[in-house]
């Protein structure tokens, strides 16, 4: 077996466990949830290949939606920002940078991460609470659980990154 394979699975269920067990139960001010899984997106190399990202993200996308109760809502976010990453990612490095970049704050430097991570959890969260709630009736508990989840979510990518530096 590869060893950026299993990894990339440790990562996985790492994320996994955590949003399922501990952050699915965190809602700040009733509004933000943490969503730390994005990272798993928001850490794929720049020449991984695009498939293996959708199907990454998608399998990813599925567990969280069977253990947190959200039919769909997870995996179509989650697909969607996976097809955008390359894009994204493109943004923020240099012409002249490694193929094998990996983002991180440390490769990218601190600001261009934060711009990086924050547009990719900013979509994410703009398809999952749009796909959740699937009606503009109710726009300011929605621009509030976008923003308010968002925020969160960033921090703690932040942070998650910041721990794994010692690579």
């Amino acid at each position: 077996m590869n060893i950026d394979f299993l990894r990339r699975l440790l990562l996985f269920v790492v994320l996994l466990l955590a949003q399922a067990l501990v952050l699915n139960h965190i809602h700040l001010f009733g509004y933000a949830t943490p969503l730390l899984y994005v990272y798993f997106i928001i850490s794929f190399n720049r020449n991984h290949p695009k498939s293996g990202i959708l199907v990454w993200s998608f399998l990813l996308g599925l567990s969280v939606d069977v253990f947190s109760n959200t039919p769909g809502v997870a995996t179509g976010a989650m697909t969607m920002v996976a097809l955008l990453q390359p894009y994204v990612l493109e943004l923020f490095i240099q012409r002249d940078s490694d193929e094998d970049l990996q983002p991180a704050i440390f490769s990218l430097g601190f600001s261009r991460y934060l711009y990086y991570s924050t547009l990719l959890t900013l979509i994410y969260c703009l398809l999952f609470f749009t796909l959740e709630t699937f009606n503009f009736f109710n726009w300011k508990q929605w621009t509030l659980s976008v923003g308010g989840s968002t925020l969160l979510s960033v921090i703690l990518i932040l942070v998650v990154d910041n721990l794994r530096k010692n690579r």
